[in-house]
């Protein structure tokens, strides 16, 4: 669950355009900089495959070819680079967890059992990741979940996650937090859960990732106290994070206060945020403008951004209950 904000995608990007020219390197590396960040992966993959032809032996190419084309859905292709990535740089851990994360994508995706077989092979590149960087926190903390999650058949088993969860504890107190939440979440523990997120959020965290995904567990749990831990914590890691404001508008919206300013911070996060797999959809974002509108009895306004959730994605189930529930104007 590492960041991957600003500059920190740059200096990734200008590794991976290395043996280029200098002046074609860096411009190439800025534009593929600026179309990730704002979510325009097309135009990420489109600058990535010219370099790619330029430079095929370069496995951080490949690495980010498959970050795009994951962030696109498109599981084949993103696999496809992960597995070149790999091949390319097989003592690389971030290129393990990434093909870990495509087959696990992939998977959820496939028939029994090919879905088996790949999620066989998710978990072994995540385990692969860990062994040749034991301080790769995200792909750590996916193998825990892995394990927390899958059944045996599929080898998981939280017999195998809990040395996995001492292990990240010992690194970095708020990871270990994470992980023994993460864990009992699955298990629909959630008292031990919010317990052990909470206690995550005081221990200094980090990563942005791990404390935003506190914040889409603590809004599924309608918890605003947790989701305002989570914003200051989140602005205190990455400042200009348009999560940090997504999640605070969400606790405003649920105390019924500065329901205005919780409308501004939604609509300043559907201008802004880009979409991606570990950020909040759109849908969800207008689900939560539609609440904030109704609480400003604006109900004709409101139902307009529920429907707007729903044709987003029709499998946002809270967007069709509110819409359902709604009155007509």
């Amino acid at each position: 669950m590492t960041t991957r904000h600003g500059w920190l995608v740059l200096a990734a990007l200008c590794a991976a355009f290395a043996g280029a020219a200098t002046a074609q390197q860096s411009e190439a590396a800025e534009e593929a900089k600026r179309a990730y960040e704002t979510g325009d992966y097309p135009k990420t993959v489109e600058i990535l495959k010219s370099q790619a032809s330029q430079n095929p032996q370069n496995g951080e190419i490949y690495l980010w070819l498959a970050k795009a084309y994951f962030q696109m859905q498109d599981r084949d292709l993103a696999v496809q680079s992960a597995e070149k990535a790999v091949a390319l740089d097989p003592d690389n851990s971030e290129v393990h967890e990434w093909l870990g994360r495509a087959y696990g994508e992939k998977a959820s995706h496939a028939f029994w059992f090919s879905a088996l077989s790949l999620a066989k092979k998710s978990r072994h590149e995540f385990e692969t990741a860990v062994q040749l960087d034991g301080r790769n926190f995200s792909a750590l903390q996916a193998l825990i979940e892995y394990d927390c999650s899958a059944p045996g058949i599929a080898g998981g088993g939280e017999d195998k996650a809990l040395p996995e969860i001492e292990q990240i504890a010992k690194l970095d107190a708020a990871e270990g937090h994470y992980a023994r939440g993460n864990c009992r979440r699955h298990k629909n523990d959630f008292a031990t859960a919010d317990l052990e997120f909470n206690k995550a959020l005081e221990s200094d965290p980090k990563s942005a990732d791990m404390i935003y995904d506190i914040g889409d567990y603590a809004m599924k749990r309608v918890d605003p106290d947790m989701l305002v831990r989570v914003a200051d914590a989140g602005e205190k890691a990455a400042a200009g994070d348009p999560r940090g404001e997504f999640y605070r508008a969400v606790s405003f919206i649920l105390r019924k206060e500065k329901l205005a300013a919780a409308e501004a911070k939604l609509r300043k996060y559907l201008e802004t945020a880009p979409v991606r797999d570990n950020y909040p959809s759109p849908s969800w974002a207008h689900l939560w403008l539609g609440r904030a509108l109704e609480e400003q009895n604006q109900p004709e306004a409101a139902n307009r951004e529920r429907e707007t959730a729903v044709r987003l994605d029709p499998k946002n189930k809270a967007a069709s209950e509110q819409l359902k529930h709604l009155p007509k104007h």
